[in-house]
């Protein structure tokens, strides 16, 4: 009975055994199993270095084509005669990442990065909105959590009333005192995200200066309240921009670009302009054109610089501008310098011509000349110390000069006021404010552009393939909602109505 009692004991002891064995090794294997480059959980601090990397690029070129600084002359661009088709909805990639981030700050109980990533959803759907007009709003990025992948649009004055109340929200919750890992833009500086949130609500509301509200929102009595809470980019060490650095994967988005070095030369609607208000900017932005520099003359000489007509024919340009050497390329600094200059989604200056256009209009009770002033001088300062070599034609001296002229005095009729501050914010936009000097001309037709006879600028763009495609039931109806079934690029859609 002994020998029976120790072979039933021992015969357990191994099922136990062999049972943890199995167990273990299962455990082992679910580990082994788990992809280390998809994980389920993140710290928000990684997914913010990446969301602003990519947000924070160089638009680069398209928009500068549509607003007249730059033009082609090797075969006819789209941009150039205002002949684009279908958009992009690429945004809602960088959206997903978004909604990941504020998922991740939700779970381990963090406001800062909730609130940064309301901004970036107000930024990116503000720019999809802009583009196209009504958009999937808020049935949108719900694929994963929801199985919806044919999300409805809603109307672009729902979109404008949620992305400001979204940036409400943003401002009301940024923990100040709380620094933000992470952050490449403002080195964790949360009182500076305040700022810009608060801006750049701003700057959604002046562009809806053609509109009463946006739903329950009061236009001018939110501009007023957002201005009045103080926290507001008020300096360039304010500025809301990336810097670049000379490593793999963080120098300046057109460095290296080979577009600039072949037919790519500039507007003469640009160029015309900086050369009438012997304005300094010409020698950042553009090269002497080669029959100037064999003369030999100087670089601040207004007349080593030419423009080609966006609205000739590109082959009319090369046979005479581009075969006598006279027209202007890009300044080279932008595509051989590796980090150039930082760039901005929401400068100090734009901010003063913000505050110059609301003070004109009557929405602050402001001077607009403080802040118009204000914003000319601090980008000149920007360029001073980020285009050093030229630093000699942007001294104190030169921009009080250049200030001074009646060309930029803000007298004259509220219009001819309006015409001057745009037009001045216009001239600051080369290669930094991506689609924003274009919606400016749009909304306040400034400065005057041109185009080829019978031409009219494009309000917006066609919604993608892919909506046609795999949204094809909500597609149709928002198109039938806004333009009566037509698709158009001329369509004008409910912001600028």
């Amino acid at each position: 009975n002994l020998k029976i009692n120790f072979m039933k004991k021992l015969v357990i002891y191994t099922l136990i055994i062999l049972l943890g064995f199995i167990t273990k090794s299962c455990q082992d294997l679910d580990e082994l199993n788990e992809n280390p480059n998809n994980v389920s959980q993140t710290h928000p601090q990684l997914l913010l270095t990446e969301i602003s990397a990519e947000a924070f690029q160089v638009a680069g070129t398209s928009p500068l084509y549509a607003s007249r600084m730059l033009i082609q002359t090797g075969e006819e661009n789209d941009y150039q005669y205002f002949k684009w088709g279908n958009g992009s909805f690429g945004e809602f990639n960088d959206l997903r990442q978004v909604t990941k981030m504020i998922e991740e700050a939700e779970r381990i109980s963090s406001p800062n990065y909730i609130a940064i990533g309301k901004f970036f959803r107000a930024y990116y759907f503000y720019q999809l909105s802009l583009r196209f007009g009504d958009i999937p709003y808020s049935e949108a990025l719900k694929g994963e959590s929801e199985d919806d992948f044919q999300p409805s649009y809603d109307s672009q004055e729902t979109v404008f009333e949620g992305i400001i109340t979204e940036l409400d929200e943003a401002a009301s919750m940024i923990e100040e005192d709380v620094a933000i890992e992470g952050d490449i833009i403002f080195n964790g500086d949360a009182r500076k995200w305040l700022k810009l949130i608060n801006a750049y609500e701003l700057k959604l509301l002046i562009s809806l200066s053609n509109k009463t509200t946006a739903g329950s929102i009061n236009i001018v009595s939110k501009f007023q309240e957002v201005y009045a809470r103080g926290m507001m980019i008020s300096s360039l060490e304010d500025n809301a921009q990336l810097v670049f650095q000379d490593q793999q994967d963080s120098r300046y988005t057109e460095f290296n670009s080979s577009s600039y070095g072949s037919s790519m030369y500039m507007s003469a609607t640009y160029i015309d302009l900086l050369k009438q208000l012997k304005d300094p900017h010409l020698f950042i932005v553009a090269e002497q054109t080669s029959s100037a520099a064999s003369q030999g003359l100087d670089i601040n000489n207004f007349d080593s610089y030419n423009g080609g007509s966006p609205s000739e024919n590109y082959s009319v340009i090369n046979e005479t501008l581009v075969a006598s050497g006279n027209i202007s390329k890009v300044n080279a600094r932008y595509y051989t310098d590796p980090t150039t200059e930082p760039h901005n989604i929401l400068s100090y200056w734009e901010v003063e011509f913000i505050l110059a256009e609301a003070s004109l209009r009557g929405w602050i009770n402001d001077q607009p000349a403080t802040h118009f002033e204000n914003a000319i001088r601090a980008n000149f300062e920007f360029y001073r110390s980020n285009a050093s070599a030229y630093s000699e034609y942007l001294s104190v001296e030169e921009v009080e000069e250049y200030l001074g002229q009646a060309a930029l005095g803000l007298e004259g009729t509220e219009e001819e006021q309006l015409e001057t501050i745009i037009t001045q914010k216009y001239i600051a936009t080369f290669l930094q404010a991506g689609w924003s000097q274009y919606y400016d001309y749009l909304r306040t037709g400034y400065p005057e552009f041109d185009y080829p006879t019978g031409q009219t600028p494009p309000y917006r763009f066609v919604y993608p393939v892919e909506e046609y495609n795999n949204n094809t039931k909500n597609l149709e109806a928002a198109i039938n909602a806004q333009f009566g079934g037509n698709d158009g690029i001329r369509q004008l859609p409910w912001w600028l109505d």
